[in-house]
């Protein structure tokens, strides 16, 4: 078979990585791809993530069997809607179903109208009816941009201040453009966070294994929000017992409010929760993998992944087992330093030779310059260790980390600490 994969960061590597295992997969095409993904995969640069058609033509002429769309632009622009006119079988949402990440006031409204728990908010077009709202507001607060902003355009003001600030930020100064025509002010929850993505057919569903991100760009969960500075999985947060409360409040009740919508979600859904002293509430969907949770989930997984996605394309999921490996995984990202603000690019990369059977490098941000592999990205590499327990996957994962260089290299050096403690306090 031949397979493509849209997408060019260490998600899809993870992916690429993944359908790798499959016997029948002959050639995985990555459009663009990344110097590091050339190892895995025919890269090809010169077509962008969100050119739809020169995707869509090379699909065609390149006679691919199975594509998969993973990151959300391209999702949100019709990527899947314009391969399945093509008659090219793919795994992902079309535009309408992908509404339920690329517009927060979209997924705010149909929580409230389905009764699935979440944050109370209020959706402003007006800078200055936000500005007069936030007057009477309790803080902190969170101020989200409705579209699409690179996982960055949510803001936690801490004062009245800052909330016009975040406000200015977003709907006069347009820091992530026509995404902040309209805001979503709502409350601010306090618990443990858990990601779970998981696979879905739009009616049938299999659950992933969860995990816990990192979001912060420094240590003690301190910095700049960012892509994602670590992941491990599972997170001993979600236990059995909240798992079934979110089947039954929140992921059931999602896919039949997005069939009652007349948009039903196939693809992977992204939960992200927090789980309040009143129970699981929805953060937010995404309407695709994680990016780095796939990097520790995937991993994990011992059904093969393109069957799965197969089984979503021809709704059969719920005819299909989906089985995990025991253990844990943890992912350690090397960003560039600055990141996320301003960092340079270009810098010669240097790996070992080879990693530990258990270690998996998926690259984010690098590129080929001749030979040699140099950074282009803010998020460089992720390491990532699957071990029996937590702590040990996070010391190969460290330990690995180690051993690559880079000028500026910069790392978390607590990633997993909050997981561990919460292990040892049950």
């Amino acid at each position: 078979m031949k397979l493509l994969v849209v997408g060019g960061g260490g998600r899809e590597h993870a992916i690429i990585k993944k359908l790798r295992e499959n016997p029948e997969a002959e050639t995985i095409y990555a459009l663009p791809g990344n110097g590091g993904i050339a190892a895995d995969a025919v890269c090809v640069p010169q077509i962008g993530a969100k050119d739809i058609s020169a995707i869509v033509d090379f699909s065609v002429e390149h006679q691919v069997d199975f594509a998969v769309v993973a990151p959300d632009d391209p999702l949100a622009l019709g990527c899947v809607d314009a391969l399945h006119k093509a008659g090219i079988p793919c795994f992902g949402p079309d535009a309408k179903a992908a509404r339920i990440e690329s517009s927060k006031v979209f997924s705010k409204n149909l929580m409230k109208k389905y009764g699935i728990p979440t944050a109370d908010y209020q959706v402003f077009h007006d800078p200055k009816e936000a500005m007069a709202y936030l007057e009477g507001a309790s803080f902190p607060i969170v101020i989200k941009a409705d579209g699409l902003a690179l996982g960055k355009g949510v803001l936690i003001p801490q004062n009245l201040g800052e909330a016009r600030d975040a406000v200015k930020t977003i709907m006069e100064d347009k820091a992530f453009g026509d995404s902040g025509n309209e805001i979503v002010i709502e409350q601010f929850l306090t618990g443990p966070e858990v990601s779970v993505l998981a696979f879905t057919d739009g009616t049938a569903i299999r659950p992933m294994v969860s995990s816990m991100d990192h979001k912060r760009a420094g240590d003690g969960d301190t910095g700049l929000n960012t892509g994602g500075m670590g992941t491990v999985a599972p997170n001993p947060c979600y236990t059995p017992e909240i798992a079934q409360v979110c089947m039954d409040t929140i992921f059931l009740p999602t896919l039949a409010a997005m069939r009652a919508e007349g948009c039903p979600f196939k693809g992977c859904l992204y939960f992200g929760l927090m789980l309040t002293p009143d129970g699981p509430r929805v953060i937010e969907y995404n309407c695709r993998f994680g990016d780095p949770e796939t990097q520790v989930v995937l991993p994990l997984l011992k059904t093969d992944l393109l069957t799965i996605m197969q089984a979503v394309e021809n709704e059969t999921l719920g005819e299909l087992d989906v089985e995990w490996h025991n253990g844990a995984a943890a992912c350690v990202i090397l960003a560039s330093g600055g990141y996320p603000a301003h960092y340079e690019k270009g810098k010669p990369i240097t790996l070992p030779a080879t990693f530990p059977a258990n270690v998996t490098c998926y690259h984010a941000g690098d590129k080929l310059e001749g030979d040699t592999l140099v950074t282009s990205g803010g998020r460089v590499l992720g390491i990532t260790a699957a071990a029996p327990t937590l702590r040990q996957a996070l010391s190969d994962a460290y330990a690995a980390a180690d051993t690559v260089s880079f000028e500026g290299k910069y790392l978390r050096h607590d990633i997993g600490r909050r997981a561990l403690a919460a292990l040892e306090g049950q």
